[in-house]
């Protein structure tokens, strides 16, 4: 019994060691490979305006947040008569109907009509039906998505109508990135996940032609969306879901991660709704992995990509399970020196996450004209054991909720964060 122990103890550390270090590797992707970061930024010059865009924007009780990125759609530096814009809200979300029509009517008061708000009354009550409630109305070559809070660069349009037209593509998924990472306790963790996911290892996806796409700033020829027959509406993660049907159908995606253009968000503002909104996702991969779409790629690689990509909110639980058997066993158990050896490899694998985000930090920082500092790094060490801890915890929630059959939709609440930090770097650099 006790040499079954030992084996599972081995075999299960040395699983795990070998994912982390997969992963790690993903996160380095485009720094590892001579001409990947190079091929993955922007134009130096963009075409003359051609591509038409009709610009989705799903909001549910975003009142706080809606006019201002309705604004700065509406302002981009892209000829209006190209651009159409669509609120999109539920009939019992009356808070932000009516700042939506506000806005509109300021704006048609300035002689721009290419705002309107579609207002949607059945179920489900959640983002993919909504798009898929809008996608009738959308009449331009290029079909959207931009959340209720994101803070557009003027020259997106720019860039995407260059890289469709250049690179011959129908689908190109654009950077995102949080921006207050000092607001929590773990937000600078969250912040350079999202860093090293769009800066680095959705190009990998792409690459290899599996990948799940992000839910804000990809671009897709309308053509492209009807063909594909929208979003399923009962998937928590509609973006991965629809990704890996483009991957599917042969479309090759185009990843496009320049800092100057990224996309800005804010991190959840409390742990609570962190951690709803990473059990969601957790949730929504494994539907997506139920749902089977990966077993249809064309080659045994895509297929064990998007199969690995899918699983990873169960290899995440297992690893938070394993973080605390594994101090358990530091105070209580005594085994063999080599088991125990084996046994640490996942945690120094963790250790040199750990160190490749700390560097990452600064590289963020440096780029968005923000300041790290040894005290950001600390806090970030602190943090670091108890975030994966919270990562581990909502994907065995993720796990309860699928096994139970709830599949709701939990709301993640926005404040503007990423704005208030945007203006406290720009007063830094006045």
């Amino acid at each position: 019994m006790t040499l079954l122990l030992y084996a599972g103890l081995v075999l299960v550390s040395l699983l795990l060691s070998a994912q982390s270090a997969h992963v790690l590797y993903l996160m380095l992707y485009t720094w590892d490979q001579p001409d990947a970061e190079q091929k993955a930024k922007a134009p130096d010059a963009f075409l003359p305006p051609r591509l038409s865009f009709s610009v989705m924007l799903p909001a549910r009780h975003e009142e706080d947040v809606i006019q201002t990125t309705i604004e700065r759609v509406v302002r981009a530096d892209y000829p209006p008569e190209l651009l159409e814009v669509f609120v999109i809200c539920s009939a019992d979300d009356a808070g932000t109907i009516a700042k939506a029509e506000e806005k509109i009517d300021e704006l048609e008061r300035e002689g721009m009509h290419n705002v309107e708000v579609v207002v949607f009354d059945d179920r489900p009550i959640n983002k993919p039906h909504g798009l898929n409630a809008a996608l009738p109305h959308t009449s331009c070559d290029v079909v959207t998505i931009f959340d209720a809070e994101d803070d557009i660069h003027p020259a997106i349009f720019d860039l995407v109508n260059t890289v469709m037209t250049q690179d011959e593509v129908n689908v190109v998924q654009s950077g995102v990135q949080l921006m207050n990472y000092q607001s929590t306790w773990y937000s600078a963790l969250n912040v350079l996940e999202y860093f090293f996911w769009f800066k680095s290892r959705l190009h990998y996806h792409a690459l290899e032609g599996a990948i799940p796409l992000g839910g804000n700033t990809v671009f897709f020829k309308r053509e492209l969306l009807v063909r594909l027959g929208g979003w399923d509406e009962h998937n928590l993660t509609e973006d991965a879901d629809l990704g890996l049907r483009v991957s599917v159908a042969g479309e090759r995606v185009r990843v496009v991660y320049d800092d100057r253009y990224v996309t800005k968000e804010e991190t959840p503002p409390t742990l609570g709704h962190f951690m709803r909104q990473r059990t969601r996702w957790s949730q929504g991969f494994m539907q997506t992995l139920s749902k089977g779409t990966w077993k249809q790629m064309p080659t045994r690689k895509q297929r064990w990509l998007a199969f690995y990509v899918l699983a990873f909110p169960h290899g995440q639980a297992l690893l938070g399970l394993y973080l605390l058997v594994s101090l358990g066993m530091m105070f209580f158990l005594k085994v063999p020196v080599l088991v125990a050896l084996v046994s640490w490899l996942p945690v120094l694998m963790l250790m040199a996450h750990f160190v490749t985000q700390a560097v990452g930090l600064y590289e963020f920082t440096d780029a968005h004209g923000l300041q790290a500092s040894p005290k950001a790094v600390l806090r970030m060490a602190i943090a670091w054991y108890p975030y994966q801890l919270v990562l581990a915890y909502a994907a065995l929630r993720a796990m309860r909720r699928q096994m139970t059959g709830r599949n709701d939709w939990e709301k993640t609440q926005h404040v503007g964060a990423h704005r208030t930090q945007a203006s406290e770097a720009n007063s830094h650099v006045a």
